[in-house]
């Protein structure tokens, strides 16, 4: 999921996955993911999705700085990776492959050196209030 603020600020939280058991949040975008599929330029609204009810398995996250792994690879990027790998189907990989135009089997960006950039592990306490 990417993010950009009013100021121009860009963050990312991203989630591994793996193939195996349907992933539920992905399941409540299904049809979203139908519906612009066929969408080749421009965009198309979809409604408010709640990323409250994402499901991330972990309250555990590696941030690091980086950038966008597709053009313009704008940079100062925060990233948030679930340390929690998660599952889904390969039918929720095809419609999410194809909603995005993702043609290739790779990365649309080489892999960048990591240039002395800090990985951090964040476990947050659990008896942490909110």
């Amino acid at each position: 999921m990417v993010h950009e603020s009013e100021d121009g600020k860009v963050a990312v939280i991203g989630i591994m996955y793996k193939t195996g058991r349907p992933d539920s949040f992905l399941s409540s975008l299904m049809d979203h993911l139908e519906a612009i599929t066929d969408i080749t330029d421009g965009e198309r609204a979809v409604g408010v999705i709640d990323p409250r009810h994402i499901k991330f398995g972990s309250r555990k996250y590696y941030r690091y700085i980086g950038s966008l792994t597709v053009p313009p690879c704008t940079e100062n990027v925060v990233w948030s990776i679930v340390r929690k790998v998660r599952t889904v189907t390969r039918e929720q990989m095809r419609l999410l492959r194809v909603a995005v135009h993702d043609d290739s089997d790779t990365n649309a960006r080489p892999l960048q050196s990591i240039n002395n950039r800090p990985i951090q592990l964040y476990r947050p306490d659990d008896k942490e209030e909110n």
